[in-house]
């Protein structure tokens, strides 16, 4: 299971859609606290692509991972810079459920202050 999240994490953070892809169930659903939606994994790879290309030195720190029966839980800061912004700290805890090897569901709770920052920055890239 460590092996998974370890390739996970690393394909998140170099923008690696082709690995995430295979890691991830064709009917994968990921729930996030700050907005209450489920997304695809078509829908989560375009925002998983976004954060690639706009955060630089993008880091997972202080990492605590827990196996479970049917997947892991990790708690993590995402540390990255924002362009325009300056440092990011992101505390988050994802519970990961896998199946036959891939990942079927990522419940993923984040310090919606911490994100303001992105949503900010997202929303002056959807106005132009």
């Amino acid at each position: 299971m460590n092996e998974l999240a370890d390739r996970f994490f690393a394909a998140v953070g170099d923008g690696d859609e082709t690995t995430l892809t295979a890691l991830y169930a064709p009917d994968a659903r990921i729930w996030h606290n700050d907005d209450g939606r489920e997304q695809t994994v078509t829908e989560n790879l375009r925002v998983l692509h976004w954060l690639s290309r706009t955060l630089e030195d993008l880091r997972y720190e202080d990492i605590r991972r827990h196996e479970l029966p049917n997947g892991f839980a990790q708690q993590h800061v995402l540390r990255a810079t924002l362009p325009g912004h300056g440092p990011l700290e992101v505390p988050a805890c994802l519970f990961v459920r896998v199946d036959d090897g891939r990942i079927t569901r990522i419940d993923e709770y984040v310090d919606s202050a911490a994100t303001s920052p992105l949503r900010a920055q997202a929303g002056r890239r959807r106005e132009r």
